[in-house]
């Protein structure tokens, strides 16, 4: 009896432990569609691909599955289109005058957009004062104040250019006619001009003049241009500029000339001349360097494209001008670096290529004007198509190494900039909430007391009617 007992229970004993192994090694695989069960995609839309498990994040590498797309988070602000800006494809190339180059500007894609859907984190490199990150410039367009745009090649000057004389909400518009490449921008009620730069009083001080030449230059060119019984009221230079990330600017610059660009035209001047032969060979003998491979671009040491944006940000009387005897190489560099930094760091606005929209805000803050049109942020550039093995990239940043470190500070300070405005913003926001319900609340028990003062007012007189009455 007993043994036959056994056997009954032996049976089921062992199947339900056949069953729990089963259901160990099955269930870790259906895990994912398991536990979506039912959940069927609807007709033309894809199922989103699952959560990968703990386990396999722990297996895959970091960069791996970090960049897995998510869904995009829903657009806060006006869309991302055309409007407000050309296409640098598409931009008409105006006529320019003899011995100009025309170039065609591009415009990098925001490495900060949130692709994951997630906001960037920010981690501040430099310590910049109070002074530094505020940026408010009482600009005084009916008075005798002028923007100065510098203008390095290769970093979307033109668009931005182009954004200054007729993107801008004023009281009196920049006069733009069709054909012409110059616009007129009077002060309201006046005739005389509050921006400098290529689109509104053209070269005037040599193409592509850069720091040195414009804050020798631009004085006394304004000077001339104004009305002489304004001479005696003061004047104030607000200088403005664009950079680039330093590789992306090269190569935009390198397929330029290979198109047969030169700017050879542009006067260099320093210390009150232009530089010679010997202190500021060319590259090519020929009119042009049409057809330049990148290797040959490279090869160049004299090659102005190095280190372009130091160079035209820096006061180059501090090293003597472009006479490279005057001091050594390393304590030229230290000097050219530093003093960019400066004058970088001291302009009334830069903006960055890479950064449209926020270049935009930066600027109307900065100078209390506001677009008409957003900026827009363009996804493919001519650098960008450029196809480079990592040699090549490193020997182009080596070439660049002063550029490299000033995006990097440029950029630094940009970012800090923009998050101690925005954060300022949100402050005097709250802080106008906060006033609007104070003086609601005090409307709303200033109401409540003349009610309550009037429902008095009337019982009492009823009762001294009655009093007397009785």
């Amino acid at each position: 009896m007993d043994e036959r007992f056994n056997k009954w229970l032996l049976t089921p004993v062992l199947t339900l432990l056949f069953v729990v192994i089963m259901y160990q090694y099955v269930s870790p695989s259906c895990t994912s569609s398991c536990t979506n069960f039912g959940e069927q995609p609807r007709v033309g839309e894809a199922r989103s691909p699952a959560a990968p498990s703990p386990a396999r994040r722990a297996q895959a590498p970091p960069d791996e599955w970090e960049r897995r797309p998510q869904l995009p988070p829903p657009p806060r602000g006006p869309p991302e289109g055309p409007q407000g800006v050309a296409s640098p494809e598409d931009e008409d190339e105006d006529p320019g005058d003899p011995g100009e180059e025309e170039e065609e500007e591009e415009e990098e894609p925001d490495p900060e957009a949130p692709e994951n859907g997630s906001l960037p984190r920010f981690v501040p490199r430099f310590n910049f004062t109070l002074k530094d990150l505020t940026r408010f410039v009482d600009f005084n367009i009916k008075g005798r104040d002028v923007i100065v745009f510098l203008h390095i090649q290769k970093t979307g000057g033109t668009t931005f250019g182009r954004h200054l004389v007729k993107n801008i909400r004023l009281e009196q518009p920049c006069s733009c006619k069709a054909g012409q490449k110059k616009c007129t921008c009077h002060r309201p009620g006046k005739k005389e001009t509050w921006l400098f730069s290529r689109f509104s009083t053209g070269w005037s001080c040599g193409l592509h003049a850069d720091w040195t030449e414009l804050t020798n230059c631009v004085p006394a060119i304004m000077e001339k241009k104004d009305c002489p019984r304004n001479h005696s009221h003061t004047r104030n230079f607000y200088y403005i500029t664009m950079l680039r990330d330093p590789v992306s600017r090269y190569l935009s610059e390198w397929k330029h000339v290979q198109r047969g660009a030169t700017w050879k035209t542009s006067l260099h001047m320093c210390d009150g001349r232009s530089p010679t032969p010997d202190e500021l060979p060319t590259c090519y003998p020929g009119d042009d360097w049409s057809g330049v491979s990148l290797r040959e671009f490279m090869d160049c040491s004299y090659n102005l494209a190095n280190n372009r944006q130091v160079r035209m940000l820096a006061d180059l009387s501090l090293v003597g001008c472009y006479n490279l005897t005057f001091m050594n190489e390393s304590e030229r560099s230290a000097i050219l670096l530093q003093s960019a930094k400066n004058n970088l760091k001291n302009m009334a606005f830069f903006g960055l290529t890479e950064f449209q929209r926020k270049t935009q805000f930066l600027f109307e803050r900065t100078f209390n004007l506001k677009f008409i049109s957003p900026f827009t942020q363009f996804n493919i550039t001519r650098a960008s198509n450029v196809d480079i093995n990592e040699g090549a990239r490193q020997h182009i940043e080596e070439l660049n190494f002063l550029d490299m470190q000033l995006y990097e500070y440029a950029k630094d300070l940009f970012q800090q900039r923009y998050h101690h405005t925005k954060q300022l913003e949100h402050q005097r926001d709250r802080q106008k909430r906060r006033e609007e319900r104070r003086l609601q609340r005090e409307h709303g028990a200033h109401r409540w007391s003349k009610e309550d003062g009037a429902t008095e007012g009337t019982v009492t007189e009823d009762y001294n009617s009655q009093v007397v009455r009785w």
